[in-house]
């Protein structure tokens, strides 16, 4: 693997947050800020100063963590869309929003490195975020709940919380699983990995095997969808897929791989099946040219990581999502690996 400069993150971040877009390698104020993209960029953060206890990143965590706490609205919800000008631009944002900025505060809370400062103020976060757990009706929302509340641990006050949204990826599986479609839902949309993954890490945390199985069985059907000639290759964004036909081509974008890399991880360390670290390596070579386009994501210049792929060509704007994808699965493998 080619380790990556850090300079387009710190491009891409001010004194508020991180940019949402880019034009090429050159962050656009026009677009704004999302809380989405803050939240991830502080798992990545979380990640960098894990590994570097530099400084620099611990600013970034500071920068990111205070972005969540400005985000997040009295009762315990989080705005996401924000103008330039720090107004957001909506009272609430989307469930997903939710899921991944609690992801992010978990996450977040439980690594050791995380400055005592920075978790005194999660934890009020999560507080007031919980009680919103018990109404998430969208799976995707309540998959990322999941995750994050599998990183507090067994011994959590939260375990009923964790068997609810347990249930609810579950239920949805049995409701729409069959010998030829072995899915949650009757279409495979955007960041399809975070279903299996987080079956198997609540499973693993209230130990219920037939949860584990789901997670698996579920993991290795996406699995058929995207993977073809030794290479990963995203169910494309201009159709997704649809039970009983064919996956869309384009548009792939790079949240994909992250996504497998992380659940493949997850099943890593919850089997000891090798198989399924190579399996990591794979999604993650998607960034470095072992995509159907052959093409390298990662703009060495700027450090920047390109939106997506269309055709034979591909977008050049390096947004956020791209850049902490790209960083998130790097450094979560790179772990892995050293190991």
């Amino acid at each position: 693997m080619i380790p990556c400069s850090t300079d387009h993150i710190f491009r891409m971040t001010d004194d508020t947050g991180m940019f949402q877009h880019a034009i090429d390698g050159v962050p656009d104020p026009n677009e704004g800020y999302t809380t989405d993209d803050n939240a991830r960029a502080l798992i990545m953060a979380s990640l960098l100063y894990e590994r570097e206890r530099k400084p620099a990143y611990a600013a970034l965590l500071y920068r990111y963590a205070a972005f969540l706490c400005y985000a997040q609205n009295k009762n315990g919800t989080f705005r996401n869309f924000m103008g330039y000008n720090r107004d957001f631009l909506e009272e609430m944002g989307s469930e997903d929003c939710f899921g991944r900025c609690l992801w992010a505060i978990c996450y977040t809370l439980s690594r050791e490195s995380t400055p005592r400062a920075i978790r005194n103020m999660l934890q009020m976060q999560l507080a007031r975020a919980i009680p919103h757990c018990q109404s998430l009706r969208f799976l995707r929302a309540g998959a990322y709940a999941a995750v994050a509340l599998s990183f507090l641990g067994k011994g959590s006050p939260y375990q009923d919380e964790l068997c609810k949204l347990g249930t609810l990826l579950a239920d949805a599986y049995r409701s729409h699983q069959v010998e030829s479609w072995q899915w949650f839902e009757n279409e495979m949309t955007y960041c399809n990995f975070v279903l299996p993954r987080a079956m198997m890490r609540v499973a693993r945390i209230l130990n219920v095997a037939e949860w584990q199985e789901i997670g698996l069985e579920s993991l290795g059907f996406l699995e058929s969808k995207t993977t073809e000639h030794g290479h990963f290759h995203a169910i494309g964004c201009h159709g997704w897929l649809k039970k009983g036909g064919r996956p869309a081509r384009y548009d792939e974008q790079p949240v994909e791989p992250c996504g497998g890399v992380l659940a493949y991880l997850t099943a890593y360390k919850m089997t000891g099946d090798a198989s399924y670290l190579e399996k990591a390596r794979t999604c993650f070579s998607w960034y470095l040219g072992n995509n159907a386009q052959k093409i390298c994501m990662v703009d060495l210049d700027t450090g920047g990581c390109y939106d997506g792929t269309n055709g034979d060509q591909i977008n050049r704007n390096q947004g956020a999502e791209s850049l902490v994808s790209y960083w998130i699965a790097y450094l979560k493998l790179q772990d892995y690996l050293s190991r």
